[in-house]
């Protein structure tokens, strides 16, 4: 099972500080990471990202799921009418496995102009060294569960395989 979840600051420097915290937390192995992401939303309303490239342990499968994820997180944000049956399927999947437009309303309301998230997909964590870990930085904490089913019926959806 995979956690996804976003936490959001009021600003970017609170988002990069817990950013640190939760790649210590992955060196600690408090928690596996199958993606890491800092989005900030500037002034002008548009999205930015930051991932890191010390993200251990990402087979192809898991970060082509992490990419599509945060793609209709983010990038796709008002995706309405959803063109192509491919991308339709895979929405459908998403919403179906806990990725669904609730959520999705949820994050887009946490990130308004000036504020910034962490956002991270993880194959393990430890709970309560996590929430202890990352209490200093405060936050609004969004988190939804993909089951190891769901995770491979994605992935395998996302790289054609039967």
């Amino acid at each position: 099972m995979s956690e996804l979840i976003v936490i959001g600051y009021d600003g970017l420097a609170a988002a990069e500080k817990a950013f640190g915290t939760v790649q210590e937390l992955q060196r600690d192995h408090v928690v596996r990471l199958n993606g890491l992401a800092v989005v900030s939303i500037d002034a002008d309303g548009r999205t930015h990202v930051d991932t890191s490239n010390r993200v251990v342990g990402v087979t192809a499968a898991s970060g082509a799921l992490w990419g599509t994820i945060f793609g209709i997180l983010f990038l796709l944000p008002g995706l309405g009418l959803v063109t192509g049956a491919a991308l339709g399927g895979l929405v459908g999947r998403l919403a179906k496995s806990g990725v669904d437009d609730r959520f999705r309303e949820q994050v887009g309301d946490l990130l308004k102009p000036g504020s910034a998230a962490v956002v991270l997909m993880a194959s393990k964590i430890t709970d309560d060294k996590f929430t202890a870990a990352m209490r200093p930085h405060g936050g609004t904490v969004l988190k939804t569960s993909l089951s190891d089913q769901d995770e491979r019926a994605l992935a395998e959806q996302l790289t054609g395989a039967p």
